[in-house]
């Protein structure tokens, strides 16, 4: 048993924990080495790239620009690793540099040629054949030009208004124009119209697939936007904008979709956090950019090659190579649930626990539909955070609500990212008769619950369906998350009670089997942890397996640690962000780390205690984090049912046995690759494909 931990010693010292941000920047940069796992089929390599490339932009629009704006405006807040936000930023440029670098060299190193190999060519504008370059003109003098507006810069014309990470071309110029000026630069942006990757036909390539980028089109072109003007140089620059919106409870008064769409109206055009531009951009032209951002050196990205690579997604819609990707798969469907029985007489005999995207997602969409065209369903309740205004669990309620259901939705506005399509959301259903309301203005309704009440003889029955995961089908076929359909009483009220604080007012209303955020989750959360500390110190055997996206509530890791010192073997599975540090003697020994980075991205959240040899399970929308803990409302539900408690210590087992696609936090904050042992690989996320897709059962 560990020893003891001392009193004196304080929980709080800022020794005890890594930085949040750069612990996110840890995960960026192991979501970018799948890009080099040769495991992964080469065209998934390069999504992995892409989705580096996104996931970097969100970081710099809310991360960094959060931490210039504390300095901007003097409120230099200290997380709980006690590092000024000064400092912070400069080992983010530090790192990020790092990163993009390596990005870059993966891309035109490795990733390019490998495609190449497999006769999927990236054609640079200096190896254009004589028939290629024709081609190419007249795509530019039929669709480039005619919607393309240059911008010299004089005192007539002044510097754009460019908006966030928009892509644009500053031109050098020589030579006086029409009117005498000769000021020398101008501003290209880039119609965000055009595609930024063009596929050249067959007739004017040797065979294979065969694709240009919008930046050589008008690159090679350049000359054609300035008559009589000689370009010296022409190069690609974007720029990144604080893309936070930054509503304010005091001022909005009743309506907080209409402040919110104000806002949204300036997300576009926040202050300048990031300029990335062509590597061999001339410095002057460099410096003159950076002074118009009010930018600095740190903020600085030289790019070799095109700029906003996510946007190399789309040569999954312009090649047709599905020998290059993974190979679909059909999800597994329980087969009671799949007897035409109904999934209300299903649901009524049994709970049903569901894992997706390995098993299906369409029992959820199936329940919202045939409750749409029951009878006897009288009333559905929904809480929406990322769903689209025409998917089809929004086309299931709709459907209910001309069919004359009372439809309550509970829309998340704030969803970061998906405001605009959550008010298209919201404006459909209202015009459908739904009730809409927006949860509560201080606290993001990120919990995942659908109520139905259906009438059932004398009686009216509940049937709900909790996750940790979004009502998204898209998603559900890219996140591992859980489903959980019960038609349990009191988890039923207790659903009941939660909806009524959310779309009335009332006190705390106390439920009995949910554990609900900014309530009881957190209390009943650290009450568990310190039920295996005491149980260790007895020498009882104790147990501990999280598994989230994020851990950083601090209340949360002091207890970790706690239990830890008592002697409790914790295994946490965390996705991506972890301010805990593992590896402390006497504070964190008995913690383990790691992180699952696959093809699927892991988004289950999972709370496993051994509870004295009878296991609790609790699943959530939340992850361990302050603000899901205390400044959102969230749930998180217990399996009831042994076996799928059990069932879901194996899965956990699965994670934990991982060798080949889990990494492993290190004491000073790094994580390590799992290296497997000839013929000795594993890989949770194959054994659940084996295990439940495509299985009926």
């Amino acid at each position: 048993m560990e020893e003891r931990l001392p009193e004196e010693i304080d929980l709080a010292d800022p020794e005890l924990y890594f930085n949040r941000e750069l612990s996110h920047l840890q995960f960026n940069a192991r979501v970018l080495e799948q890009a080099m796992d040769e495991n992964h089929p080469i065209l998934n390599r390069l999504m992995f790239l892409c989705i580096f490339s996104s996931n970097m932009d969100e970081f710099f629009e809310i991360r960094v620009a959060g931490l210039k704006s504390q300095l901007e405006y003097s409120r230099e807040k200290n997380g709980p690793d006690g590092m000024h936000p000064k400092k912070v930023l400069s080992l983010i440029s530090e790192h990020a540099h790092k990163l993009v670098r390596r990005q870059y060299r993966i891309l035109n190193d490795i990733i390019f040629p490998k495609l190449a190999n497999e006769n999927v060519k990236f054609i640079r504008r200096s190896v254009w054949n004589e028939k290629q370059a024709a081609w190419v003109k007249r795509y530019f003098r039929d669709n480039v030009l005619p919607i393309i507006s240059p911008i010299g810069l004089d005192p007539a014309h002044p510097f754009p208004r460019l908006a966030n990470k928009t892509f644009n071309f500053v031109v050098e110029l020589e030579g006086r124009d029409a009117f005498g000026r000769e000021n020398g630069l101008a501003i290209v942006p880039a119609p965000s119209s055009l595609p930024r990757l063009v596929k050249l036909p067959d007739d004017v390539c040797e065979g294979g697939d065969n694709l240009v980028f919008l930046s050589s089109i008008i690159h090679a072109h350049a000359d054609q936007l300035f008559p009589g003007m000689t370009v010296k140089g022409c190069f690609q620059f974007r720029l990144t904008r604080n893309a936070d919106l930054e509503v304010d409870s005091d001022d909005i008064g009743v309506d907080l979709a209409g402040a919110l769409r104000t806002e949204l109206q300036s997300r576009h055009y926040g202050s300048s956090v990031r300029l990335e531009i062509a590597e061999n951009c001339p410095l002057h032209i460099v410096d003159s950019l950076l002074k118009q951002f009010e930018l600095e050196q740190q903020d600085l990205y030289r790019i070799d090659g095109p700029v906003n690579l996510s946007r190399l997604m789309a040569v999954l819609e312009l090649v047709d190579r599905p020998d290059l990707m993974y190979p679909p798969f059909s999800p597994g469907l329980p087969r009671k649930l799949a007897s035409s029985g109904g999934l209300f007489e299903a649901i009524r005999q049994r709970d049903y626990l569901l894992m997706h995207p390995f098993e299906s997602f369409s029992p959820v969409i199936d329940l919202l539909s045939e409750a749409a065209k029951d009878p006897s369903v009288v009333a559905i309740r929904q809480t929406l955070y990322r769903t689209g205004s025409r998917s089809p669990i929004a086309n299931a309620l709709v459907e209910a609500a001309r069919n004359g259901k009372e439809v309550t939705v509970v829309i998340e506005l704030r969803a970061r990212f998906d405001e605009a399509e959550n008010l298209a959301l919201a404006s459909r259903l209202q015009d459908a008769g739904a009730i809409v309301v927006y949860g509560v203005v201080r606290h993001k309704t990120h919990a995942k619950m659908i109520l139905i009440v259906r009438r059932e003889g004398a009686e009216l029955t509940r049937y709900v369906h909790l996750g940790t995961g979004n009502y998204h089908a898209g998603n559900a076929r890219l996140y591992t998350d859980y489903s959980f359909m019960t038609s349990d009483k009191e988890i039923g009220d207790d659903v009941h009670r939660v909806f009524q604080q959310l779309t009335g007012m009332s006190k705390e209303l106390k439920v009995k089997k949910l554990l609900h955020a900014p309530f009881t989750l957190r209390d009943r959360l650290l009450d568990m942890i310190n039920r295996e500390a005491e149980n260790a110190l007895k020498g009882e055997p104790s147990r501990i397996i999280i598994k989230v996206n994020s851990l950083t509530e601090q209340k949360l890791i002091q207890s970790l640690y706690k239990a830890s010192q008592a002697g409790v073997k914790i295994d946490l599975i965390v996705r991506g962000i972890c301010t805990l540090r593992r590896g402390i003697k006497g504070i964190s020994s008995n913690i383990r780390v790691r992180s699952i980075i696959g093809r699927f991205l892991e988004h289950t959240r999972v709370y496993y205690f051994f509870n004295d040899r009878n296991p609790q399970v609790y699943l959530s929308s939340a992850d361990g984090m302050d603000r899901n803990l205390n400044n959102r409302i969230e749930v998180a539900f217990p399996l009831q049912d042994y076996k799928q408690t059990r069932r879901v210590k194996k899965e956990l087992e699965y994670y934990l046995a991982d060798n080949t696609q889990s990494w492993i936090l290190q004491s000073d904050g790094s994580y390590q690759l799992s290296k497997p042992r000839k013929g000795e690989y594993r890989s949770a996320q194959r054994a659940l494909l084996s295990e439940l897709a495509d299985n009926t059962r």
